[in-house]
């Protein structure tokens, strides 16, 4: 590789090796730049703020006032994914693997396994980004919520597009123990702009007779080919010409075109569930329909229960197709924005009797994104419907519970004023017993006080005695009751 393609030795992230004509070939390669952006970048390249080691410089000491443990973190934040600094010709392998969550220290481990082979310097532990020059290769790793890249950049290119790849530099038994499941794998073969254009046959060729789609890309000053399939070696393809792009541009047009074809890939991933899903969303939707349309037809209590536990298990269904799928919708969405995004950034261009890559994307993607739209609304709809159904159900029952309360309460008051009605008939019998009784006991105590020899008249005495008893009952009586209903109505109500 010659210095200008490699402005740096070893890793970007380790303190620069690099001679001093290298430097000053990379100082005169800038200064020509005529996009604002490559300065950044270059300046992001010499930079040693994105260590491979946590060996971070404390530029927080000697302040006079207190600093945010994150502040550093916060600044670095923005340069955390540098764009790579390209040469053509070149070769481009790149792959985005799914890593679960338990996996993620093996994967980790993995990394250090290849840089140990190679002999650089170790990545930071929870980095979520580490790049290196290996010497015949560049490397880079970014580390993303679901999945890890790994891009491999070989410095050279040969007559024939893809006879070789920058992963045949890998170790083969480290690519058969890398953890976790490839998702995106596919090879970008970079031609310089001193190099001819392919022709048609070219073309066929190197892509084993698939249909192409093509774009001229930042504005005519790349072209771009690919037919967005798997080849005979199990990987895609992309082939740049290069026709007037400097080191620093190229990068940035390499990384944009690799993040859209693993975002694209990654978008995907939704499809296959939301096509799984529509049949038995289909399903769901008949069901609630007709359980809806059997509630006008609901006779008694067993068929407002045979309806809420219909309701039940369709909501159970729904929850549980929401709780598996919601994650993998919302990374959907992400994720075609980006694409979308980075499409934008790439500024293309029609080529003459070939698809724009813009075009192919809107055809073929756009569609698979809108049924997983449309999937994820159905299933937000029929959760909506079934709580609405189950509101009704609830109106229903509650009216049917009032009612019965109702007649429950004009049960309870009838029986209130029929025991009333006994109560009195059983009070004035009470007082009939008692004034017998007290009459009866008058009349053995004046039949005593005749027999001691008292003139009395026991009959007469005994005829009297019975309204003063009878009166002297009914008061005692009332007096109680008014007692015992004056003591109940003060005592709180519980």
């Amino acid at each position: 590789m010659s210095a200008e393609a490699r402005p740096h030795s070893s890793e970007i992230a380790s303190n620069s090796n690099a001679s001093s004509a290298d430097q000053d070939l990379l100082t005169k390669e800038n200064t020509l730049s005529v996009d604002p952006e490559e300065a950044i970048d270059s300046a992001e390249l010499a930079d040693h703020r994105f260590p491979a080691s946590d060996n971070f410089t404390d530029n927080n000491a000697g302040l006079p006032f207190r600093v945010h443990p994150r502040r550093d973190e916060l600044y670095n934040e923005l340069h955390a994914r540098p764009f790579p600094v390209v040469q053509t010709p070149a070769r481009v392998s790149r792959l985005a693997v799914l890593i679960p969550e338990e996996d993620r220290d093996r994967e980790f481990a993995h990394l250090q396994n290849l840089c140990q082979r190679y002999g650089v310097n170790m990545p930071a532990e929870n980095c979520s980004f580490y790049q290196a020059d290996f010497g015949s290769f560049q490397f880079r790793c970014g580390r993303h919520m679901e999945f890890v890249t790994y891009t491999f950049i070989r410095p050279e290119t040969s007559e024939q597009p893809f006879n070789s790849t920058a992963l045949e530099l890998i170790p083969q038994d480290w690519l058969r123990q890398m953890p976790g499941e490839v998702v995106a794998a596919f090879h970008i073969e970079m031609l310089d702009a001193s190099q001819p254009a392919l022709n048609r046959e070219q073309l066929k060729t190197s892509f084993e007779g698939q249909r192409l789609v093509s774009g001229s890309l930042m504005d005519g000053d790349a072209t771009v080919w690919s037919a967005f399939r798997l080849h005979g070696d199990g990987f895609g393809r992309f082939l740049i010409h290069n026709h007037g792009l400097n080191n620093n541009q190229t990068g940035r047009l390499l990384q944009r075109l690799v993040e859209m074809e693993t975002y694209r890939l990654m978008a995907l991933l939704a499809l296959p569930e939301a096509r799984r899903l529509g049949p038995s969303l289909q399903d769901v939707d008949r069901k609630l329909a007709a359980i809806i349309a059997s509630a006008a037809d609901m006779k008694d209590h067993a068929d407002e229960r045979k309806m809420l536990t219909d309701l039940s298990q369709l909501a159970a269904q729904v929850e549980r197709w929401r709780t598996n799928t919601n994650y993998r919708f919302s990374a959907m969405r992400a994720y075609y924005s980006l694409v979308m995004k980075r499409m934008d950034e790439l500024r293309e261009q029609q080529v003459e009797n070939y698809f724009t890559i813009g075009s192919f994307l809107e055809r073929r993607l756009t569609p698979a994104f809108n049924t997983c739209e449309s999937i994820s609304e159905r299933l937000e709809d029929l959760a909506r419907r079934i709580e609405r159904a189950g509101d009704l159900l609830q109106t229903r029952v509650d009216l049917t519970i009032e009612a019965q309360n109702q007649s429950l309460l004009s049960s309870m008051d009838r029986r209130g004023k029929l025991q009333m009605r006994l109560q009195e008939t059983v009070e004035g019998l009470s007082i009939a017993a008692i004034s017998y009784y007290m009459v009866s006991l008058v009349k053995i105590l004046v039949g005593a006080a005749y027999s001691a020899g008292f003139a009395v008249n026991k009959d007469l005495i005994t005829g009297i005695s019975v309204p003063v008893v009878v009166a002297l009952v009914w008061w005692l009586t009332h007096r109680v009751k008014k007692a015992i209903m004056k003591a109940s109505n003060s005592e709180p109500d519980i």
